[in-house]
């Protein structure tokens, strides 16, 4: 091999390398720029993300503040207007208590039929695992579910019994009691008619008696501690409680219920027992 030869080939060798080296570095190159493009695509992926979930900036929704639906959303603070008859009763009606076909939850002799008076208030007091709570009893309401509330209270028929159920939805806000089953289909063995009106409404603070349908009260009773517009006057209203009365009831409710009849309609989470129910002198 010449001289020249050998010269011509190291010259194409040393320009093979190069074409190499540089074909290298545009690969490197090549590469290089998908992998910046990527993580420039990450990161704009990233703060997207940031600014569409935030991290509690004024975009992000406030968390909920409304109660769970076993506690009331709200309660009315004032106590509305007692129930009053647009037209009185007579100065004396007739009650009449007819045994029942259901046997009673609890031993308990009826009320004397007979002529009542239908005017006066008495006072009851209940004493409960929550506090005292002070009853007024209105005979020109409902003179025959007065006389029945006292014969009971006499017979201490409420004694170590419990509300039963508490509801905590809008138009129905009520505490029940007076059923020693606390089955809530309890009663005395006996029932005895309506004292209804078509104006009777059930404002915060309302006594009034439970039935399962006309002509059904016994024993069973609810005191509404707060709205109860969903009610049609087909309960007898016959007292009120006080304002301090209705604040610890205002409690249990807050408390809300274990749900039975639905989730805002059940058994009070704190129990209500009553221990002793006492009528004044």
């Amino acid at each position: 091999m010449s001289k020249k030869t050998h010269q011509q080939q190291l010259a194409a060798r040393k320009a093979r390398r190069q074409a190499e080296r540089e074909a290298e570095r545009r690969r490197q190159r090549r590469n290089l720029a998908i992998t910046v493009s990527a993580v420039v695509a990450v990161v704009a992926v990233l703060v997207g993300a940031f600014v569409v979930f935030g991290t509690g900036g004024d975009d992000t929704p406030a968390a909920s503040t409304a109660p769970p639906e076993n506690k009331p959303a709200s309660i009315p603070t004032a106590v509305g207007p007692a129930p009053k008859r647009a037209t009185p009763l007579a100065a004396e009606v007739n009650c009449t208590y007819t045994k029942s076909a259901e046997p009673a939850s609890k031993k308990v002799d009826p009320p004397a039929n007979g002529k009542t008076k239908a005017s006066g208030t008495s006072k009851v007091s209940l004493n409960t695992s929550v506090g005292d709570l002070q009853l007024t009893l209105d005979s020109a309401l409902a003179p025959c579910a007065v006389k029945n509330f006292l014969s009971l209270v006499g017979q201490k028929y409420f004694d170590n019994t419990k509300c039963h159920r508490l509801t905590v939805g809008a138009g129905l806000q009520v505490l029940q009691c007076g059923d020693p089953s606390g089955s809530g289909s309890g009663g005395p063995g006996y029932s005895f008619a309506d004292e209804v009106f078509p104006t009777l409404k059930y404002n915060r603070g309302t006594l009034a008696m439970a039935n399962s349908g006309p002509n059904t009260n016994g024993s069973q009773f609810f005191i509404v501690y707060g709205d109860a517009s969903g009610l049609t006057p087909q309960y007898t209203a016959f007292g009120t409680i006080d304002e301090p009365s209705l604040k610890l009831v205002d409690k249990v409710a807050e408390a809300g219920v274990t749900p039975q009849n639905g989730p805002q309609d059940g058994a009070p989470i704190t129990p209500v027992d009553i221990k002793s129910a006492t009528a004044a002198a």
